[in-house]
């Protein structure tokens, strides 16, 4: 037997609202595993799922179908990293990108944003995005979470000598 569609449906959109809550993206990966056994011993999560599987899969489950693609989701959001780049909403958007996130402006501009922990990936995409088509900019580099070790003024200035060198007219960090 399978989980049904619309627990399927509701569980997710509970638990997405519930990870909201908690700040599930910043939180450490042994806050996250805690909480899936939280959630796994839930008589409203972890034992509505075990009616549909074996209970010994309901925190996989949780994981890997429910949680999927939340974090993904939630740095999806173009608003705020436009915003913080002084990227007018009315500007044309010519292509977006996925993992990292990001646009390509019609007058030439490229913006990458991504958690902080993804620097390199994200100033390495927009380095990328840029190098083949002709008359774009690298406008800027959007780091969101930086917390811990990012942080520190040594680290934050190693990865602005990166963006500097990769010619990212902007690095904005975002520590929330």
């Amino acid at each position: 037997m399978s989980v049904s569609e619309n627990v399927r449906t509701e569980l997710k959109a509970k638990l997405w609202s519930l990870a909201d809550d908690l700040g599930w993206i910043r939180l450490s990966a042994g806050d996250k595993s805690k909480q899936y056994e939280a959630w796994t011993r839930q008589t409203d999560v972890g034992g509505l799922l075990g009616r549909y599987i074996d209970s010994g899969k309901v925190r996989v489950y949780i994981k890997d179908t429910l949680l999927k693609g939340y974090a993904q989701n939630r740095l999806a959001g173009a608003e705020r990293p436009l915003r913080v780049a002084d990227i007018e909403e009315s500007a044309n958007v010519i292509e977006e990108y996925q993992k990292p996130h990001g646009r390509r402006l019609a007058d030439g501009r490229i913006i990458c944003w991504g958690r902080a922990e993804d620097w390199k990936t994200v100033l390495m995409a927009l380095h990328e995005r840029s190098f083949f088509i002709r008359d774009t900019r690298r406008s800027a580099a959007v780091l969101m979470f930086a917390d811990g070790r990012f942080r520190e003024a040594g680290v934050r200035a190693m990865v602005q000598d990166a963006a500097h060198k990769l010619a990212i007219e902007r690095l904005i960090w975002l520590d929330v």
